[in-house]
């Protein structure tokens, strides 16, 4: 569970370190649940996108007092917890328990609509009918589809990468429907990649970052002199506060939340 969240988004490379010494400090939930949520917003570190830190704190504060501590192994239930959507309780529950769930990230949705639609890209957002082909597609047999999951992942991972796919690798490329097809171009919506410096996102990050290098409150001054814009920093800041990651205090302080 806690990998699923720190791979959103964000390249393994970059999460793995992080993951260890996460696992190294909270092996199981309820050690991550006794802490302040703001203890998991420093651990989170520079992953980027922190609210996931909070849904993960939020999630194993969950696990501790509905299902004693142990991360459920039935869909319902890890689709009840919070901070895990259709995603993460699909795939805990395929990697982590073996069922049978068609489990639907970025790189399997590019290899189904390559390999069996036909086309370069999938839609920018998961639609009804990719689900349908998902679960079409999905081996009868429960650790089967278990495998089947983590080896389709590993093959838009690994192998029909977005820019640069490996077809002579591929141990399906002679049944893929897009190469058959001659490899069209993409004929939907731009593509377009994420930008980051000089975004508000860039902003929330340099705030934080303050933030969990302090180990007490932190006074308005020190936080505007990360960034030379006023009005920018100001609404980075208070969508800080409004997601939870910090907490006002009286006299112009911060801190990470305790609560």
């Amino acid at each position: 569970m806690v990998s699923e969240f720190m791979l959103q988004q964000t390249p393994v490379n970059r999460v793995l370190p992080v993951y260890e010494q996460w696992l190294a400090r909270w092996p199981r939930p309820a050690d991550l649940a006794e802490e302040a949520p703001g203890e998991a917003v420093r651990a989170w570190g520079r992953l980027g996108y922190p609210r996931r830190a909070l849904r993960l704190h939020g999630a194993a504060v969950a696990i501790t007092e509905r299902h004693g501590g142990d991360v459920p192994a039935d869909h319902a239930q890890l689709l009840a917890l919070p901070g895990i959507g259709e995603y993460t309780a699909a795939a805990v529950a395929s990697f982590a328990y073996g069922q049978r769930h068609p489990v639907l990230d970025t790189n399997v949705r590019r290899v189904f609509a390559r390999a069996v639609t036909g086309v370069q890209y999938p839609p920018n957002a998961t639609t009804a009918a990719e689900r349908k082909l998902a679960r079409a597609l999905l081996p009868r047999d429960e650790s089967t589809a278990a495998r089947w999951a983590a080896a389709s992942m590993e093959l838009g991972a690994l192998v029909c990468t977005a820019k640069s796919e490996s077809c002579h690798r591929c141990p399906i490329a002679a049944q893929c429907a897009w190469r058959l097809a001659g490899k069209p171009e993409h004929e939907g919506p731009p593509r377009r990649g994420q930008t980051y410096a000089g975004t508000d996102r860039q902003v929330r990050g340099r705030l934080l970052a303050v933030l969990r290098e302090a180990h007490g409150p932190v006074p308005q001054a020190a936080l505007d002199r990360v960034w030379h814009e006023p009005v920018q920093r100001a609404r980075a800041l208070d969508g800080l506060v409004a997601d939870g990651l910090v907490e006002p205090l009286a006299g112009g302080q911060y801190r990470l939340p305790l609560t």
